[in-house]
């Protein structure tokens, strides 16, 4: 595997974009500046999270999310769980 994170992750099972060997490893995400442990899905390139919007659910029982435009850093953590930050 490569130290790079792809473009567009998610761990949603029904997107396209889903590769659970990825998840595994563990996904760092930097959102305009801090990190975040609620991102749903992201696109580096087209810079833009999917987060969770509150407790509300669809009518299929998954959580409503919403796409939060911004600078977008990913990484993969260690097999600690502990973050290597990108070199800024």
């Amino acid at each position: 595997m490569s130290d790079a994170p792809p473009d567009r992750l998610s761990n949603d099972p029904r997107s396209p974009f889903y590769q659970p060997e990825l998840l595994e490893r563990g996904i760092g995400i930097r959102f305009n500046g801090t990190e975040r442990n609620n991102v749903e899905e992201y696109c580096i390139s087209e810079g833009w999270v999917r987060v969770q919007a509150g407790r509300s659910l669809d009518r299929r029982g998954m959580p409503m999310t919403m796409k939060v435009k911004g600078s977008v850093e990913a990484w993969f953590l260690d097999a600690a769980g502990e973050a290597e930050t990108p070199a800024d």
